[in-house]
């Protein structure tokens, strides 16, 4: 075997927050050989972006060591780039200036860098717009700047961090499909790419070799090889195979009550977060595995008839899975009779329904004892986040107090008052009115 472009060795990311420490990352192993295109696969806030800053020596590791052909790797890559989700363009310069920028930073001379920028934007697609500035051109359109700026350095290592999830469906179509001809053709200098998203589809159409991760911590848990020549096409059923394969790997199976609802904060052991999903998408895919015989379904195929990404979907049934109205297994999910008497009930018994199950969640449980002993019923929701960062880092014990605050208030077990920023028990709320 030839010696690989890029290895990770048992990294560990650890953040700190004040005296808590939250591990981002787990003795992650992650090789990359010259010819690869590599596709980092999994939920949101599995560590798939810090694991690629990583990769270009943008961030350090807490442990760990990252090699480049061999070598340890001190500081930031020189033979590698990175394409962001946003453009990040300066808009005050034109878009042969905007690429012109990373080789003036590689310190090329002027002349060198105006001949491989004006190049390089003829082999994106960009001839004639290099005197538009950022303003004038499709969401598209900017992007495929932000890949000419990548590649007008001739990185041996392309890396993209989701470069497709702020364009619409049809333009991240073709920027896909360009990015692979570009690839094939041989008309970049890039010896492997290494990807991240979370679109499922996305990463069978793309990648060679697909690494899953999961989350709490973040890990590679499996690796699936895409045994299909380009062009990929979609809609055929090798294709469809393996994106099946995928969705079962990345929904797993339903565990027991124990497992599957885990810890309140302060309790031993693992303190599950709430999948950040509104009530009217989690009713929606009941109802609409209701209405299919038996009340099952393959995720995939359920993926495409709602229309939904595959994030959304995989959020949505880890929350129903929760909430006890689904199980999965083999890729299939399906509708438990609990969720059928859901599916089927009234707004009023829908909501006795959800409270029941959400009383079961034990971090939902522990802020309910939380306003009970508190005076009045009542809790300051600061007081709460501030609680929630002793489990979660700051940004995710945000969206935590965001989702209980959600569920909550539909299933009437408590209301908030966002002016005064201020938790009651639903009790406390009817005796004060």
């Amino acid at each position: 075997m030839p010696e690989p472009l890029l290895e990770l060795r048992d990294v560990t990311q650890v953040y700190r927050s004040g005296t808590r420490a939250f591990l981002a990352l787990k003795d992650v192993h992650l090789t990359l050989a010259e010819g690869e295109f590599v596709v980092l696969l999994g939920p949101s806030g599995c560590g798939k972006s810090t694991l690629l800053r990583i990769a270009t020596g943008l961030q350090k590791p807490t442990s760990g060591v990252v090699l480049y052909r061999g070598e340890p790797l001190r500081g930031v890559n020189p033979r590698a780039t990175i394409v962001f989700q946003t453009f990040a363009l300066f808009p005050w310069l034109t878009v042969l200036e905007n690429v012109e920028v990373a080789a003036a930073a590689r310190g090329l001379p002027p002349a060198e860098r105006r001949r491989r920028a004006l190049e390089m934007l003829d082999r994106v697609g960009l001839d004639g717009f290099e005197e538009a500035y950022p303003r004038e051109l499709s969401g598209g359109m900017r992007q495929k700047v932000g890949f000419a700026r990548a590649m007008v350095v001739e990185p041996e290592l392309l890396c993209l961090d989701e470069p497709f999830s702020s364009l619409d469906a049809l333009s991240a179509a073709a920027l896909r499909g360009e990015l692979l001809e570009l690839w094939h053709s041989g008309k970049i200098s890039t010896k492997a790419i290494l990807m991240v998203t979370h679109n499922i589809e996305e990463a069978v159409f793309l990648g060679d070799r697909l690494l899953l991760m999961e989350k709490d911590p973040g890990r590679i848990v499996a690796e699936v090889r895409v045994p299909l020549a380009p062009p990929r096409r979609h809609q055929t059923g090798e294709f469809r195979a393996v994106v099946d394969e995928v969705y079962a790997l990345l929904a797993g199976e339903t565990q027991p009550e124990p497992v599957e609802l885990g810890s309140a904060p302060g309790e031993p052991g693992r303190v599950r977060a709430l999948p950040d999903v509104p009530v009217a998408s989690l009713a929606g895919l009941v109802e609409a595995l209701a209405a299919t015989p038996g009340g099952r379904h393959d995720l995939y195929k359920l993926a495409g008839d709602l229309h939904v990404d595959s994030d959304h979907l995989l959020r949505s049934v880890e929350a129903l899975e929760l909430l006890g109205f689904v199980t999965v297994a083999k890729g299939d999910i399906a509708l438990t009779p609990l969720g059928g008497t859901f599916a089927g009930a009234g707004i009023l018994a829908r909501k006795e329904i959800f409270a029941a199950r959400l009383r079961r969640l034990p971090i939902v449980r522990w802020l309910l004892e939380l306003l009970e002993a508190a005076e009045g019923g009542r809790l300051r929701g600061e007081v709460v986040a501030r609680a929630l960062e002793l489990q979660f880092p700051q940004k995710e014990a945000e969206k935590q107090f965001k989702v209980i605050v959600d569920w909550g208030r539909y299933a009437e077990l408590f209301a908030y008052d966002d002016a005064t920023d201020a938790l009651y028990l639903e009790t406390a709320t009817r005796a004060t009115t």
